[in-house]
This record gives structure tokens, C-alpha cells and sequence, in this order.
């Protein structure tokens, strides 16, 4: 007996989707090593002076820890790599948002004027991030701030955008000393850097958002209308059911 089929329709928008670059394997480990290579100095600095949070304890025992750190010689200071790596999405997408930012505001003041372009404070080379192959409402929205970033600041080597698969998360967290991590940006000038940002623009191809272009022609596009047939099961009897 055919199953009833039941018609629901789906908005959809009527420019190109932005699609994730593709990657082979064999350059994704490569990449994944060259990266915990580049970061294991900050998972061995965490590991051997930066004590991770055990909870709130009693008062007298925080007296006493006080004490021991008074005594205690001061921490050495951070590796140089510390100050040109952001970690987490958050983080990642603020500064992809404040470039554009400055990428706007300088190509206003040179309207009319014969001005160079001002450099952004904080661009990234590479944004490498550990997801699954599956669509993520989290990270979906990354492909769009690296094409609008890398557009307001022509000068700079456009910023590549690495997706890595959901396993390497263990790797990058023993590299950097933390629980978790999901999103890394590594900065421009970063110390060490160059063997990985040399393999990662070569094979890796740059972000395009297709959209940005279709919307600057300024042509009606009406909206798409998505037909999907699902199918109808049979409606189960509810057992003990009063007539």
C-alpha cells in the first residue's frame, strides 16, 4: 500500500550559497601537523606554569595559596606565538568583524582623496576550524566575514580558511594545553609561521561568496521556493483508549 505523500514548501534565498573549500586528507594532516607543531609551545607553557581552575575552595585555603604565591617565584613570560593566535569562534568572529570594520572606515576617508590604505590592526593569515562534514549553524556563518574581510583590505594576502575534520579537536587541544577548541586564527608576522602559511595558501583555494557579486549588480531576484514530498505514516492506535 503506497504511504500518503504530504507537499511542505521552504524560503529559500535566491543567491549562490558560500561553499567551504575542499581539502584532500593528505594536506589536511599535513596542515594538522604544521599547526600543532606551530602551537605546542603554548600547550607547553599551560602545561608547566599556568595551573587550570579546580572550583571555589575555603577561604582559609585561598589564605594559604595567597601566601604560597607570594613566595613563589614569577612565571616566565608567554611565548612570542601567544599574542598572534586567537582561539575560539567567538574570539575568531569579533576580529573578522572589527576588520571589516577598519576596512570600511578606510575606504571612506579615501573617497576623493589620494590616501593609502590603512592597515588593519589584527589580520589573519589562516582560520583553522574542527568541524564535521555536516552543516554547523555555528560555523556556517565564517565563510562570508573571511570573503567581506579579505575584501576590505585588497593589500593583504587573503585570509584562507581551513576546515579540518572533528577528530583533529583532541590533537589541537593536547597542542594547546586547554580542554576543548574548536576555531583557531593565526595572525599575520606570527613568529615560526611561514612553513605553514606557504602549504596553506598553496593548497589551500581562497573563500568566495558568490552572492556579494550577484548582489552588486542590483537585478530582482525573486525568492526560491523549495518543494519537498515527504511521506505520511500510518497513525498509531493508542491502546486503552476509551470509545
Amino acid at each position: 500500500m503506497d504511504k500518503k505523500k504530504k507537499i511542505s514548501f521552504h524560503l529559500d534565498t535566491p543567491y549562490s550559497a558560500a561553499a567551504w573549500p575542499q581539502i584532500p586528507p593528505k594536506d589536511q594532516d599535513i596542515i594538522l601537523e604544521l599547526l600543532c607543531s606551530l602551537l605546542s609551545p603554548l600547550g607547553h607553557y599551560r602545561s608547566q606554569h599556568i595551573h587550570p581552575s579546580k572550583g571555589n575552595r575555603a577561604k582559609k585555603r585561598k589564605r594559604k595559596e595567597q601566601s604560597n604565591s607570594e613566595t613563589a617565584p614569577p612565571a616566565p613570560p608567554a611565548p612570542e606565538i601567544q599574542s598572534y593566535v586567537d582561539i575560539g569562534l567567538s574570539c575568531v568572529s569579533r576580529c573578522l568583524q572589527k576588520t571589516t570594520s577598519e576596512g570600511l572606515e578606510s575606504s571612506s576617508l579615501r573617497d576623493g582623496q589620494k590616501l593609502e590604505e590603512l592597515p588593519a590592526s589584527r589580520f589573519y593569515s589562516a582560520i583553522f576550524v574542527a568541524r564535521s562534514g555536516q552543516p554547523n549553524a555555528l560555523s556556517s556563518h565564517l565563510p562570508q566575514m573571511v570573503a567581506v574581510a579579505c575584501k576590505s583590505h585588497p593589500s593583504q594576502p587573503p585570509t584562507r580558511l581551513v576546515e579540518l575534520p572533528k577528530a583533529c579537536e583532541s590533537r589541537l587541544c593536547e597542542s594547546l594545553g586547554i580542554p576543548r577548541v574548536s576555531c583557531i586564527g593565526i595572525c599575520v608576522g606570527a613568529p615560526n609561521s611561514n612553513a605553514l602559511v606557504d602549504f596553506t595558501r598553496e593548497h589551500v583555494v581562497i573563500t568566495k561568496v558568490p552572492w556579494l557579486e550577484e548582489a552588486s549588480d542590483a537585478e530582482y531576484r525573486s525568492t526560491r521556493i523549495n518543494t519537498i514530498a515527504t511521506a505520511i505514516g500510518s497513525r498509531k492506535k493508542i491502546r486503552g483508549r476509551s470509545t
